[in-house]
């Protein structure tokens, strides 16, 4: 039985990729909008700031901790398998949550069930991307990725609008719905394992799956990866980072009904945020795949600039200055996202691609947990939600750092392995003029 190695770049990949789409808006785009609920959790149980945020925290830690085990499943199963019992998470999560029995109870609910799921679900959904396809690789992974920014528009709104008609508890229950639709987008996910004999193949089939790889074989987790100085600077990154990203739009809407606007405006400031963010991912995917500069140098100008833009947000007077910042920062974050998972392929390979990403979403967990709950401390010492921004507009200052320096050791790398290839090449001429 002959087959091929090389994935596909196109075909059936393109439905991976809308899959894919639609799982990055059922969990990521979900857990952006938390923020809409910060406020009535808070009245509700009659909680500081910080102790709110323990429940967004506690997501974001499970959704990272979770990336290794995440990653072992789909190395041992398959993509199509972790996504659906991760769907069946993530509605538990959010079905359970909404019988409102207590605090800790969304800890343990929106927290970890819904971490869990939406762990199991994104992780595979972007290591089969990455699998699917290599000359389209960035590209195809915006697109994929812009599904957070498009259902963040959509369910900003739409979310503001289920709290007021049914209240917090009743809006956890629908989105809880809407969430077992996960199921249905992992089915979708044919694995690239999967072979026909070539009599059972007929021409089409030969033309839209040009390449499969060969017999699943057994793989395991590449914990040797962290001897790499490479990735463990990048895992330096993924934590300041980490620390970064899911402070703004947890203490944006906050931030925006303080200045006094009306309740609508911050839910369309989120919408307005997540069409700067699908703006930013397109254009940076589509830079990345034309290769104008190298990938971690553009990470590197995009997650300074947005470390300078969140410093600046604060001076928001007004509701049309945030905003414009706000449009600023989602542009910049949306640029960040494009291409700061896939740049793990520069650093370890495809071939410890799952193993990497997996690594790199445990360590930034470490960030994502301490980040919202130190905002939170600062804004309940303070009185004043500018703290909260310039924290996270410090945190990715410093991730730009560490980017910069991996930039460096990967470019050294890549010249002395074109180094000594040519010393190969030159060594072998010189021995046939010999003969």
């Amino acid at each position: 039985m002959k087959s091929s190695r090389t994935p596909p770049d196109g075909g059936y990949g393109w439905v991976v990729v809308m899959s894919a789409f639609f799982i990055m808006g059922l969990t990521a785009a979900v857990l952006k909008n938390f923020g809409l609920f910060f406020l009535d959790i808070q009245s509700h149980f009659g909680v500081l700031t910080s102790t709110t945020s323990l429940v967004t925290s506690t997501t974001i830690a499970i959704f990272h901790l979770g990336a290794p085990v995440a990653s072992v499943l789909t190395l041992q199963f398959s993509q199509r398998v972790v996504i659906i019992v991760g769907g069946l998470l993530s509605a538990s999560g959010m079905l359970l949550a909404s019988l409102d029995l207590s605090l800790p109870w969304l800890y343990l609910t929106m927290g970890i069930l819904q971490g869990t799921g939406i762990c199991l679900s994104w992780i595979p959904a972007n290591s089969i991307v990455s699998h699917y396809f290599v000359r389209w690789r960035p590209i195809a992974y915006a697109i994929a990725s812009s599904g957070e920014c498009v259902f963040a528009i959509l369910f900003s709104p739409f979310f503001q609008w289920l709290i007021e008609s049914y209240g917090w508890q009743g809006a956890l229950l629908i989105i809880g719905g809407l969430q077992l639709n996960l199921c249905v987008c992992g089915a979708l996910m044919r694995p690239l394992e999967a072979i026909q004999s070539p009599l059972q193949k007929t021409k089409y089939n030969l033309e839209s799956d040009a390449a499969v790889l060969p017999p699943k074989r057994k793989v395991i987790f590449q914990f040797s990866l962290m001897r790499k100085p490479e990735l463990l600077l990048y895992i330096l990154f993924a934590i300041f980072a980490a620390a970064g990203f899911f402070i703004p739009p947890l203490f944006l809407v906050p931030f925006a009904n303080s200045l006094g606007t009306d309740k609508y405006w911050p839910a369309f400031t989120l919408s307005i945020l997540a069409l700067a963010d699908l703006v930013g991912r397109l254009l940076c995917g589509w830079m990345a795949n034309m290769k104008l500069v190298r990938n971690l140098q553009l990470l590197t100008i995009m997650v300074t600039l947005l470390g300078v833009v969140l410093l600046l947000l604060p001076i928001s007077n007004n509701y049309w200055t945030l905003l414009a910042f706000a449009s600023l920062y989602g542009f910049l974050f949306g640029c960040v996202v494009a291409i700061h998972v896939t740049s793990i392929v520069d650093i370890v390979t495809l071939e410890g691609f799952d193993s990497g990403l997996g690594l790199f979403m445990l360590f930034r967990s470490i960030g994502g947990f301490i980040g919202p709950p130190a905002a939170g401390w600062l804004m309940d010492q303070t009185n004043d939600y500018s703290t909260a921004f310039y924290l996270s507009g410090v945190c990715f200052i410093l991730a730009a750092v560490f980017v910069a320096l991996v930039d460096h050791l990967v470019l050294r790398r890549t010249l002395m392995e074109a180094e000594v290839h040519q010393a190969i090449i030159q060594d072998d001429s010189e021995a046939g003029q010999v003969k």
